[in-house]
């Protein structure tokens, strides 16, 4: 089944390559291509895509706004949200994941991993960048309180959920979680939402924050960079 494709970007350039990218690959084609917020919530209406790649800073309505009443629509075809974006500050990282998108990723990702990404939000699954995941995790463990996942829940899951749990928490994605742990893709999106569900998580998100903020995994501090060899 071809996947239909909205891309809104204000610069010409980078909104024709990837134009361009997404038309030239199998079982994707670009039904549309807006300039602004307002033009993206207008094509998401007229052409009924299953995944909207959109840019965050444009003039007029930006991609969040936009994307806040594309997610809101009561149309019968809602598409889901990729972000791809410059700018992957921690503001628009939980602004984007409050409304609802389903991928958040930043502009320096590779063709190949762009096509993956369109490729898991049309399946029902969520993306985030390295960055995003680091900015769920410290929201999530700076709010004090108990966890919504109590530890009775974390010990209902199998041993296989739990290594399954351990590779989102990382921030990979169902297909490299399924070449890690040797399972097909849609084997692992069954304990994926297996898990949600016995964890009571809305989204994959909040599933890797509860994952940290409940000690299921540990966040690890990267090693200091070596000395400069010129001092």
């Amino acid at each position: 089944m071809t996947i239909r494709v909205l891309l809104a970007d204000d610069q010409a350039l980078l909104a024709g390559t990837f134009h361009i990218l997404v038309d030239a690959t199998d079982g994707m084609e670009v039904v549309g291509v807006a300039e602004d917020g307002d033009q993206a919530v207008g094509l998401a209406r007229t052409t009924a895509p299953d995944v909207v790649v959109m840019d965050i800073r444009m003039p007029g309505k930006d991609g969040l706004d936009a994307a806040e009443e594309i997610l809101r629509s009561e149309e019968p075809h809602r598409p889901r949200i990729l972000v791809l974006t410059t700018f992957e500050t921690d503001e628009y990282v939980t602004r984007a994941l409050r409304a609802g998108v389903s991928g958040f990723l930043g502009k320096g990702i590779a063709p190949a991993e762009l096509l993956s990404a369109i490729r898991t939000v049309a399946a029902g699954d969520m993306i985030l960048s390295p960055l995003a995941t680091h900015t769920v995790i410290s929201r999530y463990l700076a709010v004090p309180g108990p966890s919504r996942a109590v530890p009775e829940a974390l010990e209902t899951l199998t041993p296989r959920e739990r290594e399954v749990l351990a590779q989102a928490a990382k921030g990979l994605t169902n297909h490299e979680i399924a070449e890690f742990l040797c399972l097909s893709p849609l084997t692992v999106r069954t304990f994926i939402q297996r898990i949600m569900a016995k964890l009571d998580a809305r989204h994959r998100a909040q599933l890797v924050a509860i994952a940290y903020q409940t000690g299921f995994v540990r966040v690890h501090q990267p090693p200091s960079p070596p000395p400069d060899a010129r001092t």
